[in-house]
């Protein structure tokens, strides 16, 4: 059948599924979204998973410029054929069509250039704060709508932590309304918008097994159009940082794990705010060079003193 070769790729109980898939994305809190146990055909997923690559290949470098314990891949295409059939797929009409059956969003777009996404790899300790992504590709006039993330993880326990979180509202709730263990072949597809908080928790294998790593394929798809309610101004990625645990209430007893995890969220939360004033330091700058930065400091200055 003409544009069935790509779907391929999928276990066909996705496809003889997908109206159940729709209505679990359309109806899921605390925003649409779906999870889909053995996403890749059986075969498909073990090939990405031989082909996953090293650590060392990826970018491990995070927000803050320092090289962390996270390692992202963008170039796909370069991983083997396994991932170059990957990115045959989804770019084709039939994918595009039936992530478009399965969330309801019509005109879906592929990004060729994986920005944020393709492989994922996190170490031992690492988390993922909750944050809504960035909302434009950051080249094109794209508003983004969807990640489809796949785990490649074939030995994993949610006391492992590394579980995706999905959240009402971070700035409020100290708990996540759902929970996703990132099990092997195991696609979560979530809508991207102005209330789709998610996180992950922090990573804490036990001993013996520090080497092994959370793996997943990140995918995010777009649209030239949104709805107006739906639309917001461009902005990056939003982080919020964790409330406090839930057992820190009054009259508990600190002891020492507590006194741990509060050092460890006191250190994250200095980092991010020295974070946010050395961007405010670069902006700064970078508003003050050129002759643009002079004429603002002029006028700057005019209306200083104009207002004496």
């Amino acid at each position: 059948m003409e544009g069935a070769e790509p779907l391929s790729i999928l276990d066909q109980r996705v496809l003889a599924s997908c109206a159940d898939h729709r209505e679990a994305f359309a109806s899921a809190d605390p925003f649409p979204h779906v999870v889909i146990d053995d996403f890749f055909a059986p075969e498909f997923a073990a090939a990405l998973l031989d082909t996953f690559p090293a650590f060392e290949r990826g970018n491990a470098v995070g927000d803050d410029g320092k090289v962390g314990g996270k390692s992202t891949l963008e170039r796909v295409r370069a991983l083997g054929p396994a991932y170059r059939r990957l990115d045959d797929a989804i770019q084709s009409p039939a994918f595009l069509r039936l992530i478009g059956q399965i969330t309801g969003i019509d005109g879906l777009l592929y990004d060729p250039w994986y920005l944020g996404g393709g492989t994922h790899e996190n170490r031992h300790g690492m988390s993922l704060d909750p944050h809504v992504d960035f909302n434009y590709h950051p080249s094109e006039r794209w508003h983004r709508r969807l990640n489809l993330i796949v785990y490649l993880n074939q030995e994993w326990d949610a006391a492992w932590g590394g579980n995706l979180e999905l959240f009402r509202d971070p700035h409020e709730d100290r708990r996540p309304t759902r929970s996703v263990v990132p099990r092997f072949n195991r696609c979560v597809i979530f809508e991207t918008s102005e209330r789709s908080w998610h996180a992950f928790d922090r990573i804490a294998l036990p001993a013996g097994r520090e080497d092994l790593t959370r793996r997943s394929v990140a995918l995010y798809f777009y649209s030239h159009e949104r709805p107006a309610e739906e639309t917001a101004p461009r902005h990056t990625t939003y982080y919020v940082k964790r409330q406090l645990p839930e057992h820190l209430v009054e009259g508990h007893v600190l002891d020492g794990h507590d006194v741990t995890e509060l050092t460890r969220l006191l250190q994250e939360r200095d980092a991010h705010i020295r974070m946010l004033y050395a961007e405010n330091t670069a902006l700064r700058k970078a508003q003050d060079k050129g002759i643009g930065g002079h004429l603002l400091y002029l006028a700057k200055r005019a209306y200083v003193r104009f207002r004496r």
